[in-house]
């Protein structure tokens, strides 16, 4: 059955409209979950010199969802508050400028990453030459292709804006699956394959992602019956001269994100530093705490993408209503999710560490993350799915500084605490105690933001 290629999220049951549109979302991150997993698995089995070095080199490549964050945030946003106010040729523009910044800033990222490899890698101050080394060839391989994963992120944001998350979850579960098939057999050779080791982990995450935007692309061409329902980004002409004023529009609301994301994944490679001088074992926890936590963040991630889209086009339709319905149905779901996981993470510390660390001196650490962050899973949730929500209302700025601000906060505490007995478990307790205080704040801030523009209205 062929999906609609547009959907009118301004109408219907807000439960309904928001599920439908949330659910492959929140699919799509399950699956790349499962893969995070999966794929953390299967490195752990080269040791905690390889995990420590992959997670290093994997830091620049979050850090390079900043420039993609900002062509996606863009463009998503000033599309699906055009498709709410009926402008739907201002609408392909916008889309048509969120695809040529994003063009640019993967070409330039790639080449930076291939060029200062070394000294992007020697930041982290690791002593294990086997870690180092992993760090440099899963860098450059990554980063060097990450123009797929940026297209990947842009279209995505770009289909939703116009309420059609499922071609984009298809699109994902195929690279999904391929990344999950393609791991063991390039990471430990098969047949005449060599073992590549890092290598593999690397060249499977890209292929898979080059899978990911072919199929994406393909759908823009269309079959003959897809192209009955029409959709928007079949519209683009990116060889057309694109004015200047969509340009600004997508940089100032996608700029505040791109710094949010960026100082935020800066930040964290300070804190990775600090925990390298706790050894290649507290370095490699963190990267695999990380992905486990991927369980809670992920599905909060892909219900902000819903949301984002929800809030656009029923802010740009002026039915502000519905916007504070969304969320609260939001708020509800995202904090019932991130207590399960804290309960999983806290009786299940043991048995989770077990599956990725094989060391018995990197245990203990391990699950000593697991019981800490796991307490600030709900607050994390809503955090997240509150960014959606206000960046849909088109103030991105003010939800940058809230989370730089407060994610700042983490260096001091992270180095007063971890300098004390609790030695780098004063490290996780930063990080718990943040993501409590942003959860908060960012609640608060959303229903202030609702005041303020209701206020507009009976002005107006």
């Amino acid at each position: 059955m062929e999906e609609k290629q547009r959907k009118n999220l301004t109408e219907g049951g807000i439960l309904r409209v928001l599920t439908g549109l949330a659910l492959p979302i929140m699919a799509s991150s399950f699956l790349a979950t499962a893969y995070n997993i999966t794929d953390m698995a299967w490195i752990g089995r080269l040791g905690s010199q390889a995990v420590a070095g992959i997670g290093a080199g994997g830091m620049y490549v979050w850090l390079s969802q900043g420039l993609s964050a900002l062509a996606r945030m863009g463009g998503q946003v000033n599309m699906g508050q055009c498709i709410g106010r009926g402008e739907e040729e201002k609408a392909v523009h916008y889309a048509e400028a969120a695809m040529k910044l994003v063009f640019l800033f993967g070409i330039l990222f790639g080449a930076v990453c291939v060029i200062f490899t070394a000294p992007l890698i020697a930041f982290f101050g690791m002593q294990d030459a086997g870690a180092v080394a992993c760090g440099q060839v899963y860098l450059k391989i990554s980063c060097g292709l990450i123009l797929f994963s940026f297209l990947n992120h842009t279209l995505t944001g770009l289909f939703t804006a116009q309420g059609n998350s499922v071609t984009p979850f298809r699109a994902n579960l195929i690279g999904l699956v391929l990344n999950m098939l393609l791991d063991p057999i390039l990471i430990f050779g098969l047949g005449p394959l060599p073992r590549l080791e890092a290598a593999g982990a690397a060249v499977a995450t890209v292929a898979a992602q080059a899978a990911v935007t072919t199929v994406l692309v393909l759908e823009l061409r269309g079959t003959k019956k897809q192209r009955q329902n029409r959709n928007l980004l079949r519209e683009m002409h990116l060889l057309r001269k694109t004015e200047a004023v969509y340009y600004r529009e997508v940089l100032r609301i996608g700029i505040p994100t791109a710094i949010q994301s960026s100082l935020y994944c800066m930040i964290s490679m300070v804190l990775t530093r600090m925990v390298a001088g706790f050894g290649s074992g507290a370095v490699a926890t963190q990267r695999v705490g990380g992905q486990i936590e991927s369980i809670s963040w992920n599905m909060a991630e892909g219900f902000a993408s819903a949301m984002n889209a929800f809030v656009a086009q029923n802010y740009g339709a002026g039915k502000m209503d519905r916007v504070k319905k969304g969320y609260r149905l939001s708020f509800v779901t995202v904090s019932l999710w991130g207590m399960i996981v804290t309960v999983i993470f806290l009786v299940f510390a043991g048995p989770l560490s077990g599956l990725f660390f094989h060391e018995a001196e990197v245990l203990p650490i391990s699950e000593g993350y697991f019981r800490i962050v796991g307490l600030c899973e709900a607050f994390m949730c809503v955090e997240l799915m509150s960014i959606g929500a206000i960046s849909g209302l088109g103030n991105t700025k003010s939800c940058s500084v809230i989370s730089v601000v407060l994610t700042g906060l983490r260096i001091p505490l992270a180095l007063l605490l971890g300098n004390t007995a609790l030695g780098v478990k004063g490290i996780w307790w930063a990080l718990t105690v943040t993501s409590i205080m942003k959860g908060i704040v960012l609640y608060l801030f959303f229903w202030k933001q609702c005041r303020k523009y209701e206020g507009k209205e009976r002005l107006a």
